[in-house]
């Protein structure tokens, strides 16, 4: 199957395309209106559960379209990437089914759910580093000593593959005034936009961090490349150091805004979506939420929807949020 990617951004029919390819490892998921958070919020409210797929976030998408055209001229003798977890899922259940071995690299004190995950979907899982950044240099070390293609955390292709959950929230839900969507390295963000942007549609969309780790916030508003530390103690998904300067590009050409929330917002978000849905949601996952509950008052009267992009949370630390309140 082609999944031709034009000038950076997936068409309608590239989009169609890499829909049809996942759909071949797992069914579309849900978007939910759940009655108590509705009450809760003020307003008309999409939940887009991207928690239920199987791995347990969105990122399985991108890795499907990408190792589909990774393959197609032959496999590769390997593949290496670093993560903080939910990406590694997604080239480790890709890597295994198109049978190539794969390397994922996670820093020191990584998630231990999120490192069993990645076993048991069959990867070598090598810890090195402080955080995603130096995880990153080390697997690109990695793939050259072995000569194994270098997987990234950020392509059109991985652009395309996650933008279908978009494809279904749109087409499910078109009348949408405005999405909110976490940012990590940025391909969920992108997806959106694209699906957005191919659909001809006028939703807003808003880029979700953390506080704890602002650096895509501060490059949005700067227009150019700015680190950042990183300090959060509960949304691992977006701990990124350094954004990446084409997924940069695209947000500012599609995103209205970008909001930033902190870990004890996304905490209460996490409580949230627990209490009112029964949805469990790790910190990235639960920070779209945690914006429109900080903007509630702006959007009321408006029809919306969050992304709920992952629930892979270590059980310790839920029942820490959980019993935190």
């Amino acid at each position: 199957m082609t999944t031709t990617v034009e000038l950076g951004q997936p068409s309608l029919a590239s989009l169609e395309n890499a829909a049809a390819l996942i759909y071949g490892s797992m069914p579309p998921t849900p978007q939910y209106r759940w009655p108590l958070l509705e009450s809760r919020v003020g307003t008309t409210v999409w939940v887009k559960h991207e928690n239920h797929t199987p791995t347990g976030s969105f990122k399985i998408r991108g890795g499907l379209v990408y190792f589909d055209d990774l393959c197609r001229s032959g496999k590769p003798a390997g593949v290496v990437s670093a993560t903080r977890g939910n990406h590694g899922q997604s080239v480790g259940f890709a890597a295994r089914r198109y049978e190539v071995p794969a390397t994922i690299v996670v820093p020191h004190g990584n998630s231990v759910e999120k490192n069993a995950a990645m076993r048991a979907l069959g990867v070598e899982l090598v810890e090195r580093g402080r955080d995603f950044q130096a995880a990153s240099e080390a697997a690109a070390e990695i793939a050259a000593e072995r000569g194994w293609h270098s997987f990234p955390n950020f392509h059109p292709l991985l652009v395309c593959g996650v933008g279908t959950y978009a494809l279904e929230l749109f087409r499910a839900v078109p009348d949408l005034d405005t999405v909110y969507v976490p940012v990590g390295m940025g391909s969920g963000l992108c997806g959106v936009i694209a699906a957005r942007d191919a659909l001809e549609l006028d939703t807003r969309i808003v880029g979700v961090v953390s506080a704890q780790a602002p650096a895509f916030a501060l490059s949005w508003r700067a227009d150019r490349v700015i680190s950042h530390e990183v300090t959060t103690r509960i949304a691992d998904g977006m701990a990124c150091r350094t954004p990446n300067r084409e997924a940069l590009d695209i947000a500012r050409r599609g995103a209205e805004r970008i909001v930033e929330v902190t870990d004890e917002e996304v905490e209460a978000a996490m409580r949230v979506l627990f209490a009112d849905t029964h949805n469990a949601a790790e910190g990235g996952g639960a920070a779209a939420l945690a914006a429109l509950l900080q903007e509630r008052t702006a959007m009321r009267g408006r029809k919306v929807a969050v992304v709920v992009s992952g629930g892979n949370v270590d059980s310790d630390v839920y029942s820490r949020v959980l019993t935190s309140a």
